[in-house]
């Protein structure tokens, strides 16, 4: 047992405050005593606690009264209340005013320690927020959080390959940050004064995306009447990412491995090529080698891409980061909101651990910023939720079989958009890729 947990028991009757010192003993606690309630309001008020067992019945001020000042010192602070006298009404007005829990004596050592010990890993719960809080207090927004080893190694790979003025392929599923892990990359090389740009090709329309990125002459098209400048060249000197590149045509794919081979862009409707100073990054939320494999992907280019491919791991895969994001993710909406949010109830950081996260660090994020704005006091509690613990059900035999990840992402897709009677725009948020992608998605699979 944690031998720093500070207990005050506040009780006029010397026998009971040695039955409870003595109960406490078998489990290694050394609680301090107090038989005065005034002198216990002092103590509070000069020492820190985290547990007050206090009687309810007490000549000056009774156990409300410790309860209420206790937590007006410490909101965090643990207050069991103790009584000979139970009412449902005191038991009401305990939990009101956030007592801990409510026990009635003469009570049976073993229910006193269970309730004890309830008590005493909620506040080990505590000190892990705080600590959590401490840890991310210096993050600044935009930057890899997670202490497992998965994302130990994602960092050390950023931290060697950054500065290697070449492409590489980021691949991992939707919401993972992959953008992040650009932009890293991007701060890391010798390019870090030049621009970063994010295009993602799963948003732009097909017809619309070579115009975007390798700009067009004079009268290439109805409504061309000037010369403009694609981003390829608007980016010289920076770096290029490019977002969901699996998203685009083979006919645009054969134009784009010619800037990687020749270093050169064709503008629409010219006849000389235009030379590119820029480094590409690219992403991709699908297996690239399977869309190669289905025809959808040049195999040509994905060579070309994947001189360094680094792998994101999906966040169900490195659930001892979930509290750290979603105390990141806490203190940044707090700030953005001006709401003084103190902790994440442990509740809720159980709810968090439990659910699957089909959209990855960007669905916790949207989840925390909900829950930030819904909170209506200073802890982040179940209710501040959405209403959802898990997505979609997957059918029972799932786990025995093997399904590719196109079959996966087919039924995630599907069951998804069951679970909101076909609504896309709501589908897209929980999915977290873009209306557009989920239209291309639907018409791949044929889903209707």
């Amino acid at each position: 047992m944690d031998n720093n947990m500070q207990i005050l028991v506040v009780d006029d009757d010397l026998r009971m405050r040695e039955l409870i010192r003595d109960t406490l003993a078998e489990m290694e606690l050394r609680p301090q005593l107090c038989g005065d309630s005034r002198e216990a309001l002092r103590r509070l008020e000069s020492d820190s606690f985290d547990l007050v067992i206090t009687d309810l019945k007490m000549p000056h001020i009774d156990g409300i009264g410790v309860l209420e000042r206790a937590k007006l010192l410490n909101p965090e602070i643990l207050v069991i209340l103790v009584t000979g006298y139970g009412t449902i009404e005191s038991a009401i007005e305990a939990i009101q005013k956030d007592a801990y829990d409510y026990i009635q004596k003469p009570f049976e050592p073993d229910d006193f320690l269970l309730v004890v010990r309830r008590a005493i890993g909620h506040i080990r719960l505590l000190r892990e927020n705080q600590r959590l809080r401490e840890e991310v207090a210096g993050l600044g927004f935009g930057e890899l959080v997670g202490d497992s080893r998965s994302m130990k190694e994602l960092q050390a790979m950023i931290a060697r390959i950054a500065p290697l003025d070449t492409t590489v392929l980021l691949q991992g599923e939707t919401g993972t940050g992959k953008e992040l892990v650009a932009r890293l990359l991007h701060r890391g090389s010798q390019r870090r004064q030049g621009t970063f740009l994010p295009v993602n090709c799963g948003a732009i329309a097909e017809t619309l995306l070579e115009s975007e990125l390798f700009g067009h002459e004079a009268g290439a098209f109805t409504g061309a009447d000037r010369r403009k400048q694609g981003l390829f060249e608007a980016v010289a000197g920076g770096t290029l990412f490019l977002d969901e590149i699996n998203a685009t045509s083979l006919q645009f794919q054969v134009k784009l491995l010619r800037v990687l081979q020749e270093g050169e862009i064709m503008r629409v409707g010219a006849t000389t090529p235009v030379r590119v100073d820029v480094r590409i990054i690219a992403a991709a939320n699908a297996n690239l080698e399977r869309e190669v494999e289905q025809g959808r992907f040049r195999r040509d280019l994905l060579y070309r891409l994947n001189v360094i491919t680094v792998d994101i791991p999906p966040l169900r895969k490195r659930q001892t980061d979930i509290p750290l994001l979603a105390h990141h993710f806490c203190n940044k909406f707090s700030q953005r909101y001006q709401k003084p949010i103190r902790s994440i109830a442990g509740e809720v950081l159980e709810r968090l651990l439990q659910y699957t996260w089909p959209g990855n660090v960007r669905e916790l994020e949207n989840v925390m910023e909900r829950a930030v704005i819904m909170a209506d006091s200073d802890r982040i509690r179940s209710v501040h939720l959405p209403n959802r613990s898990v997505p979609a059900s997957l059918p029972d035999d799932f786990g025995n079989r093997l399904v590719s990840l196109a079959d996966m992402e087919k039924m995630l897709i599907e069951r998804t958009l069951q679970g909101l009677n076909g609504h896309k725009g709501r589908t897209a948020e929980i999915l977290g890729i873009s209306p557009t992608s989920l239209w291309r998605k639907m018409n791949r699979y044929h889903l209707r």
